[in-house]
């Protein structure tokens, strides 16, 4: 999430244009128009992924991370708890797979989590674990759009 070690202060720049245009994007859209499945805003640059799901229960959902791309995790419709911890302190379980650019890890003994809402985001960055769809308040329907974002390597 836009939360980091001082050491990690300037690696990123979360003002770049390539944010912009992803924030212009959450923004502008009628999210109540779209379908699951990708969209596409600057080709491999920028794109967006539209999720439909159930929360589950939190013992239910993996933490995982990416290499190649920010998650602009972004709460169109319902609520969920969303966890969090750095991937430093995350045991690995399946592997990095480089073609979904997506790594899942073992249940940590602690970590944090935020209470997303429609309307909230949260930045997750190469660095972040977290743990997307577990049941907030009470379980519901969520639609959720996670704006992919490339890092400059």
């Amino acid at each position: 999430m836009l939360t980091a070690g001082i050491e990690l202060a300037e690696k990123y720049d979360y003002l770049s244009d390539k944010f912009r245009k992803a924030f212009r994007f959450l923004r502008e859209t009628d999210f109540s128009q779209l379908s699951q499945g990708k969209v596409e805003i600057e080709g491999d640059d920028i794109f967006a992924e539209v999720q439909e799901y159930i929360t589950k229960p939190e013992k239910e959902c993996r933490f995982e991370s990416h290499r190649k791309y920010f998650d602009i995790q972004y709460m169109a419709d319902g609520e969920e708890y969303f966890g969090y911890i750095p991937v430093k302190e995350l045991k690995k379980d399946t592997g990095y797979d480089a073609e979904r650019d997506l790594e899942f890890y073992l249940a940590p003994e602690t970590s944090g989590r935020i209470h997303l809402k429609k309307g909230d985001f949260a930045v997750v960055s190469p660095e972040d674990g977290h743990q997307p769809r577990c049941i907030g308040r009470k379980q519901c329907r969520v639609k959720k759009v996670v704006v992919k974002v490339k890092v400059n390597l």
